[in-house]
């Protein structure tokens, strides 16, 4: 089965629809994935099946739990090789979407991605911790989201300086959480965070996901996010 058949078959199965026009920009996406995977590092899954499901399906279960408005500004900090962003994008064009990644080559494959597919995004090369920092970048977005590998106390420090008062951050995550939320706990309220939902579920292929949707309640403290090292080294 090709791409299209494999994702169309992964997301009726999680009960969202999606058009033939979306369809092909899936199947030009995944198409460029792995002509560019062969050039730099963008992913170890490339079979059109896992890529579906692993990639794609995932990212948009986003959408089908998190209530997501209308032309909402949306971060995808540490995107890598688009994921959950592009697929975001691609099924709600209405969002603002900025792709934020520290690696130069990976935002050059993620702007032919969207010339050729057909979306608009903003592209910016820098670390996580230096955009929180940014007044161009803090505290200005609706929606900030990361299915990055960090720990939730850590990942919180990254991306919550992002969420405005009144946003989200929506931390995509694998399986049984409930350590990474309670050691998450102090971090997430100094940042001016509260965790609002914990959703848990299986993709398709029986492989189980968590997802986290933090509210930003108060204004992130000038002082974080902190240097990387510090972040990682001595999590809050």
């Amino acid at each position: 089965m090709d791409i299209k058949t494999h994702l169309s078959n992964a997301l009726e199965k999680l009960n969202i629809e999606i058009t033939d026009t979306q369809l092909s920009q899936f199947e030009r996406y995944f198409n460029l994935l792995v002509e560019w995977n062969s050039k730099i590092n963008l992913t170890r899954i490339t079979e059109p099946e896992e890529v579906a499901i692993k990639h794609f399906a995932d990212s948009l279960t986003l959408l089908k739990y998190v209530d997501v408005k209308t032309n909402a500004k949306l971060v995808d900090v540490g995107t890598g090789a688009g994921f959950p962003g592009i697929p975001i994008k691609i099924m709600r064009p209405d969002i603002k979407l900025t792709l934020l990644d520290s690696l130069n080559k990976r935002l050059v494959f993620l702007e032919e991605v969207c010339n050729s597919i057909g979306i608009e995004a903003e592209f910016v090369h820098t670390r996580a911790e230096q955009g929180g920092a940014d007044g161009d970048f803090r505290e200005k977005f609706d929606v900030v989201t990361s299915r990055a590998v960090a720990r939730l106390n850590t990942l919180s420090e990254y991306c919550l300086p992002y969420v405005k008062k009144g946003g989200k951050f929506v931390a995509m995550k694998g399986p049984e959480l409930q350590e990474e939320l309670k050691e998450a706990q102090n971090a997430v309220k100094v940042l001016g965070g509260q965790v609002e939902n914990v959703w848990e579920f299986s993709l398709p292929d029986d492989s189980r996901r968590t997802i986290v949707a933090i509210k930003k309640i108060s204004h992130t403290p000038k002082q974080y996010p902190r240097q990387g090292t510090k972040i990682k080294n001595k999590p809050l």
